[in-house]
C-alpha cells in the first residue's frame, strides 16, 4: 500500500515561489490572517493528520466497505474516531464566516486542505467534501433564521449535509426532476420522492445530516425554469436547536461500487418528508449551481489527489523492483539485475505521472485564486465583482474537471503498469487507487458533459471565443517575455504556437457550427483535451521559469528540486504536448463518420 507523504515542498514552491500567495492574501479582506505563518501551520498540521490518522484507513476501508442495515448506514473502522478527529481539529469550518464558528480564512486553503485529504484517504473526503456545498448554498440563499440554525452545527461539524440533485429517470438532465414539493399551509412543505447516486447520504459519522434537495410546486412551469430548492433534515430541529423527531427521509439502500467503497452512496427516499424552501421559488437551479464551478475544482482534485498517490507507491517500487539490465549497460553492477527506473519506458510512466500531478497541482492552486477572489465577492454583496471571477472561474473549471480526471485515470493506471502483475494485487494497494479514480470522469458532471459546456457554452454561447483570447494573450505574453530564455526559450516558442492554433481551432469551429450543428458535439471531447493539453504546458512552463530563475539566482534551496522542474517540463513538451496535435486533427474532422451511421445500424451481429 503507498505510504502517502504530502508534497509540501512542491505546495510550497506553487504558493510562495510561482504564484505569490503571500502577496494575493495581502490583498484579500479576509486574508490578513492567511500569514505565511498562518499557512505553513496549517500545511504541516494538515499533512499530520492525513499521513497519520486518513491513509493508514484507506486500504482498509476499501477491503471492509460500508454496511447497511434497514436504512442504516456504519462506515468503516475507524473511520467515526477519524471524523471526530478532524471535526475538534477545526478543519471543517476552515473557511467559512467566524460568525458562525468557522476561520474564515481563504477558501484556496480548504481546497488545498482537501487535496491532501483526498490524496490520504478519498472516500472519507468525500464526507466532510460534500457537507461544503449544503454550507455553502445556505450561507448565501439562506434567510437570517436559516443560517442561524443550521450553519454553526454544519461548520463545527457536528452535523453534515449532502447535495440532492439526481433521480432514477435523470442524470445530468436536471429538467427532468420529478420529486414533488407540497405547500404545508405553515410555511413547510411536504416533499416525496426519489433520489439516487447521494453521495454521504446517510452515515454514522455526524448527529444530523442536511439534505439541499431540488423539487418541482405543484404549478412549477416544465423543465428547468420550474425547479425549487429546499432544505430537508434527517431530523428536524427544534426552536432550542436540539435534535427533534426523525424526518420522513430515509436510506432505501446504498450501491454496490467499482470504487471509494468506503464513502456510502445512498438511494434516498423522501416520504412526504418536512422541507424548508431556500433561495426563491422555480429558482432552485440557478442557486444550486451557483457553487458547481468550486464544487467541480473539488472533483478536478481528485484527478491530481489519485496520481499523485499512484506516483507515491510506483516510484519506491521502480527503484527496489529488478528485472533485466538496462539498455545502456549496467546500472547496478553489484545485483544481477537493474532497478526498472533504469528503463525508459518505465521512466516515461513515472514522468507521466509527476506531470500530471504536479501540473494539475499549478493549475489549480492558479483556479482557485480566482475562486478566493468570487467568495470574497459574494461576502460582500458585490455583485459585479463575483460574477466577474465566477465567468472567469468558468472557464478553467471543466478544462480542470475534465481533462484532469482523465489524466489522473491514466497515471493511476501507470502506477499498476509500473507494478505489472503486483498491480493487480489488492495487497500493494495500486488496483484500488485505478478504482477509485474512475467514477472521477462520471460524476459531477462526465468528460463529455464538461466538454459541451466548455465548447458549447462557455466558448461559443457566452463569449464567442473571448474567454480563449483573455487567457492566451497571458500565455502569449509570458512566452514572448521567455522566448530566447536559456532552457525555458523552446518551451515558450512551442507555447506560444499552441496558443495561436488554439484561438484559430476556436474560429474555425465557430464558423463550421453555423452550418452543422453536430459539429459542437463531436469535437468537444478533441477540444477539451487540446485546451488542457496546451494549459497544462503554459504552467509548466511557468513552474519551470522560476525554477531557472532560482538556480541562477543561488536560491537557498539545494539545486535538485529545480533542476527536476525543468527536465520535467522538458518531458511535458516532448512527450505530451503533442499529443495535442491529435485532439486537433480528430476536432476539425467531419462529422459524417460519427453521425452518418443510421441508429438501426448499430448492433451486434
Amino acid at each position: 500500500m503507498p505510504q502517502y507523504k504530502a508534497p509540501l515542498r512542491d505546495m510550497r514552491f506553487l504558493l510562495n515561489e510561482v504564484f505569490d500567495y503571500p502577496g494575493h492574501y495581502a490583498k484579500l479582506p479576509n486574508g490578513e490572517e492567511a500569514s505565511p505563518d498562518m499557512v505553513d501551520a496549517i500545511l504541516e498540521g494538515c499533512a499530520t493528520f492525513c499521513e497519520e490518522v486518513l491513509a493508514p484507513l484507506n486500504l482498509p476501508g476499501d477491503l471492509e466497505g460500508c454496511h447497511f442495515d434497514n436504512g442504516e448506514v456504519r462506515t468503516p473502522k475507524g473511520f467515526k474516531e477519524a471524523y471526530e478527529q478532524y471535526a475538534a481539529g477545526g478543519w471543517q469550518g476552515l473557511s467559512h464566516p467566524k460568525e458562525y464558528g468557522g476561520q474564515e480564512l481563504p477558501m484556496s486553503l480548504n481546497l488545498i486542505k482537501s487535496e491532501m485529504m483526498g490524496t490520504a484517504n478519498w472516500s472519507f473526503t468525500m464526507y466532510p467534501g460534500l457537507s461544503l456545498g449544503c454550507m455553502n448554498t445556505i450561507y448565501q440563499f439562506g434567510t437570517t433564521e436559516q443560517k442561524n440554525t443550521y450553519m454553526p452545527p454544519l461548520v463545527e461539524g457536528r452535523w453534515a449535509g449532502t447535495m440532492c440533485l439526481t433521480e432514477p429517470q435523470c442524470g445530468t438532465d436536471l429538467g427532468q426532476v420529478k420529486t414533488r414539493a407540497e405547500p404545508a399551509g405553515d410555511g413547510t412543505y411536504k416533499l416525496t420522492g426519489t433520489k439516487i447516486f447521494i453521495s454521504s447520504g446517510e452515515h454514522d459519522l455526524t448527529e444530523n445530516i442536511i439534505h439541499i434537495v431540488l423539487a418541482r410546486l405543484p404549478d412549477a412551469p416544465k423543465g428547468t425554469r420550474g425547479i425549487s430548492l429546499f432544505i430537508v433534515p434527517k431530523f428536524l430541529i427544534n426552536a432550542d436547536g436540539s435534535l427533534g423527531e426523525r424526518n420522513a427521509v430515509r436510506a432505501g439502500s446504498i450501491e454496490h461500487k467499482m470504487g471509494i467503497r468506503a464513502s456510502a452512496t445512498a438511494v434516498l427516499n423522501f416520504d412526504g418528508a418536512v422541507g424548508y424552501m431556500i433561495a426563491e421559488p422555480n429558482k432552485g437551479l440557478e442557486a444550486m449551481f451557483t457553487f458547481m464551478n468550486t464544487a467541480r475544482i473539488g472533483t478536478a482534485v481528485q484527478g491530481i489527489a489519485h496520481a499523485e498517490l499512484s506516483y507515491q507507491g510506483a516510484l519506491p517500487y521502480a527503484k527496489e523492483r529488478r528485472s533485466m539490465r538496462a539498455l545502456s549497460g549496467k546500472k547496478d553492477a553489484d545485483h544481477v539485475a537493474d532497478a526498472i527506473i533504469w528503463h525508459a519506458d518505465v521512466r516515461r510512466m513515472l514522468l507521466t505521472q509527476k506531470c500530471v500531478a504536479e501540473g494539475g497541482r499549478a493549475m489549480i492552486y492558479h483556479a482557485a485564486k480566482l475562486a478566493d477572489h468570487m467568495v470574497v465577492g459574494i461576502a460582500q454583496g458585490d455583485k459585479a465583482k463575483a460574477d466577474e471571477y465566477d465567468d472567469r472561474l468558468g472557464f478553467f473549471t471543466p478544462i480542470l474537471k475534465g481533462f484532469l480526471t482523465e489524466m489522473g485515470l491514466e497515471s493511476a493506471n501507470l502506477g499498476m503498469q509500473v507494478f505489472g502483475g503486483h498491480g493487480y494485487i489488492k495487497e500493494h494497494g495500486m488496483e484500488q487507487i485505478a478504482r477509485d479514480a474512475r467514477i472521477s470522469t462520471l460524476y459531477e458532471g462526465t468528460t463529455g458533459i464538461q466538454a459541451l459546456d466548455l465548447l458549447g457554452r462557455k466558448v461559443l454561447l457566452t463569449t464567442r471565443g473571448k474567454c480563449v483570447r483573455d487567457f492566451t494573450a497571458q500565455v502569449n505574453a509570458f512566452a514572448r517575455a521567455n522566448f530566447f530564455n536559456g532552457r525555458i526559450g523552446p518551451l515558450a516558442r512551442k507555447l506560444m504556437k499552441h496558443s495561436l492554433q488554439w484561438n484559430l481551432l476556436t474560429t474555425r469551429i465557430m464558423l463550421r457550427a453555423a452550418k452543422d450543428r453536430d459539429i459542437v458535439s463531436s469535437a468537444c471531447y478533441d477540444y477539451l483535451m487540446y485546451s488542457g493539453f496546451v494549459m497544462m504546458g503554459y504552467f509548466w512552463a511557468l513552474q519551470a521559469a522560476t525554477a531557472q530563475d532560482k538556480l541562477a539566482k543561488g536560491g537557498k534551496e539545494t539545486p535538485e528540486f529545480y533542476r527536476a522542474k525543468i527536465e520535467t517540463a522538458e518531458f511535458y513538451f516532448d512527450r505530451l504536448l503533442p499529443r495535442a496535435r491529435a485532439h486537433a486533427k480528430a476536432m476539425m474532422s467531419p462529422t459524417r463518420s460519427v453521425m452518418q451511421m443510421h441508429a438501426d445500424h448499430f448492433s451486434f451481429s
